[in-house]
């Protein structure tokens, strides 16, 4: 009897198992069924649930034929925009456009210096007719604030001739910069003296000026000055204004009289100089064809910084293959200096009153291998180059001893020598001016600085703002009114 009913439980067991498979599989295709019906419906995606989405990143790298995809929201500065790329390309963003507001300064501020002569109470003169021009000798290696406002006249002619890193806008609340075309160096250079006759100087008198016009205009008011570009290349340039300016963001050859207060590599920008020996075009020259092993010619006693030129001169004075020379401007001074870089291997680049000259520069011109012996140097658009693969550094306290720095250049052979002065010829290209400008070029490679800057300003204005609410009563003549902590 009971083997009976055991056997009578295993049937049921199996017929049990049986029906539950059937159910099961019943299931699993319905399931499918659906799944395959759902494929054909399109997919929203909501970019605004997603972390660190930036729509402007994704037209930004879309190649010329941009890849397909479903139905996708885009948007632009906050205007939605809803391609389908079946039908359409995505908008192509055109990149690197620093937008920048011009002070309509007066012209005593900017080209009047250059003998220009306002007609019809016109600002600016009308550069497809004729460009000032500017003096030359050492004045032009402090010359930037005259290519950088020609550029941004330039952008304005209806075939803009030159690169276009930057743009002028008429409308200050579009731009990212807000540009003071004053031509401090030029100002320094030709009007520091005073006259006799005068009670203070051209230059202090012009910088008292800018000063009060600056600082009375809504932009500088709506940023604290903040996200205003004011050049002072010149160390002695703007010595009474930056003081007061100092909250905007100075081109700068270097740090070297500045404190870090008014002027620091994570506010400012730093700009070559101009060099003033002649380009080496054509350059056929080799590590054989170049005689003179290292080269220097300057200003050799200097204050500051500078004691080490001398202690290198009595070094190396009496090394061979070795120059190292006074000399200037004068008696034919830059040919000279243009022949002997063109003839040299190494170039000394030695700090002197500040940690910066344009020696640096005509050595890169000259495609020289500059030694830089400057520990307090800051170097331009060093944040996307890197000057190691191009240029010898040298502590300043290892360069003054005995016979280290003569056997530190003697030990660079012909190959690696070979290989700095072919970098040295594609990046000089970045350190020279022109008019019209040209793709990376020294105007455009300055303009591309300030831009990568304006993330920083912007942060800066944004969080200036965080207890603009709670300004002093008495500030916003609100003194009758309950302060806000009281309402709580």
């Amino acid at each position: 009897m009971a083997e009976r009913n055991v056997s009578s439980l295993g049937i049921v067991s199996r017929k049990s198992l049986f029906c539950l498979l059937i159910i099961t599989s019943i299931l699993f295709s319905l399931s499918w069924l659906f799944v395959l019906g759902s494929t054909g419906r399109p997919h929203f995606i909501d970019h605004s649930l997603l972390s660190n989405s930036n729509p402007l990143a994704v037209i930004d790298n879309v190649s010329s034929k941009p890849k397909r995809q479903n139905h996708v929201e885009l948007s632009i500065e906050g205007q939605p925009i809803v391609k389908n790329s079946v039908q359409e390309e995505l908008p192509q963003k055109k990149k690197g456009i620093l937008k920048v507001y011009m002070y309509d300064l007066p012209p005593e501020f900017h080209f009047e210096l250059l003998d220009w002569k306002a007609e019809g109470g016109s600002v600016w003169p009308d550069i497809r007719t004729k460009i000032p021009h500017y003096p030359g000798g050492l004045n032009l290696q402090h010359s930037i604030e005259y290519w950088l406002t020609l550029d941004l006249l330039a952008s304005e002619l209806p075939d803009n001739p030159s690169a276009g890193s930057a743009i002028r806008v008429h409308n200050s609340t579009e731009a990212d910069i807000i540009f003071v075309p004053f031509f401090s160096s030029l100002c320094y250079n030709r009007y520091a003296k005073r006259n006799p006759q005068e009670k203070k100087s051209k230059n202090k008198g012009l910088q008292e000026k800018l000063v009060k016009f600056v600082t009375s205009q809504e932009e500088w008011k709506r940023s604290g000055g903040k996200d205003h570009l004011i050049m002072a290349h010149h160390p002695n340039s703007m010595l009474d204004a930056r003081t007061k300016l100092w909250p905007a963001m100075f081109v700068l050859s270097d740090f070297g009289r500045y404190p870090p207060h008014i002027a620091n590599i994570d506010k400012d920008v730093i700009a070559p100089y101009k060099h003033v020996i002649k380009s080496y075009i054509n350059d056929t020259s080799d590590f054989e064809s170049r005689p003179i092993l290292l080269y220097f010619q300057g200003a050799i006693y200097r204050k500051d910084g500078g004691y080490a030129r001398q202690e290198l001169f009595y070094l190396l004075k009496d090394e061979k293959d070795v120059h190292f020379s006074f000399g200037s401007v004068q008696k034919n001074g830059i040919n000279k200096a243009s022949q002997g870089m063109h003839s040299s291997k190494f170039c000394l680049n030695i700090a002197g009153d500040t940690p910066s000259s344009n020696r640096l520069f005509d050595a890169i011109a000259s495609h020289c291998v500059p030694v830089i012996i400057s520990d307090e140097i800051e170097l331009p658009y060093e944040d996307i180059l890197d000057y190691s693969e191009f240029c010898i550094f040298v502590r300043t306290s290892d360069a003054v001893k005995e016979k280290f720095l003569i056997n530190l250049i003697r030990s660079i052979k012909k190959d690696e020598w070979t290989r700095m002065r072919d970098r040295l010829k594609e990046v000089e290209k970045f350190f020279e001016f022109h008019f019209p400008s040209k793709e990376d070029d020294a105007v455009q490679m300055i303009w591309q600085a300030v831009a990568r800057k304006v993330p920083a300003v912007r942060r800066n204005i944004h969080k200036s703002k965080r207890f603009s609410r709670t300004v002093t009563r008495k500030e916003k003549g609100l003194e009758s009114i309950p302060s806000p902590r009281n309402f709580w």
